[in-house]
């Protein structure tokens, strides 16, 4: 099988719960059913994610949903879906193909395997420390020293994580930030060497539904 890239739908910006609604219901949710996401679902989660929302942004490149060091925007999320791994271009707003097979195995970590029941999406964070210290931002010493580096990618992953939390918890979902398999993760999704593997989010449905019901779509 010969794994396409597509073009995701525009992702809807409007429906589901207020901010206040999804801060409340925000939570991490560990039991998630296979049920798979639509191509709308997963378009608006990651543009939630780290998509562009405006085209003027710091240092004269596009902003995004979640904010970077000098606008660096070096975190960069692989979707690992059923029957391949994609890498999420937020500039066209697309899934470009990385390798065929189900890879979210790899998304768990060490004694996490009994907790996975199948989310159909995991997002792989990966940093590209290129981008830190090749900035078209302010360049700042700090973001060649690596220890100041870590501090900054583990921040931005971090806010990115926080947005998919958010429009997990407006529009029903379950959602899980943990740890995963890095080394074969690294060598499955073909990684560079100034690539790095950080952390994983399971993004599904619940398998238990909150007692209120949930706004999807």
């Amino acid at each position: 099988m010969k794994i396409r890239q597509f073009a995701l739908p525009q992702a809807v910006r409007t429906g589901g719960y207020s901010v206040g609604r999804a801060l409340q219901l925000r939570r991490t949710c560990r039991e998630v059913i296979a049920r798979p996401l639509s191509l709308q679902t997963l378009s608006n989660l990651l543009w939630s994610a780290c998509g562009i929302n405006r085209l003027e942004g710091p240092f004269d490149q596009p902003g995004r949903t979640a904010a970077s060091a000098s606008n660096s925007q070096e975190i960069d999320i692989y979707v690992l879906l059923h029957k391949a791994a994609y890498y999420y271009n937020p500039f066209a707003h697309s899934l470009l193909p990385v390798t065929e097979g189900d890879l979210r195995a790899l998304a768990m970590g060490p004694g996490q395997a009994h907790r996975d029941s199948g989310a159909p999406a995991r997002l792989i964070y990966v940093v590209d420390i290129d981008r830190l210290t090749h900035t078209r931002g302010y360049m700042e010493p700090g973001l060649r020293h690596p220890q100041i580096q870590r501090s900054y990618y583990f921040v931005d992953t971090g806010l990115i994580a926080g947005n998919v939390y958010l429009y997990a918890s407006a529009n029903g979902l379950a959602a899980w930030f943990h740890n995963c398999n890095r080394a074969r993760l690294r060598t499955a999704l073909r990684l560079r060497e100034d690539q790095r593997v950080l952390f994983a989010q399971s993004v599904g449905y619940p398998r238990k539904r909150a007692a209120e019901s949930a706004i999807i779509e």
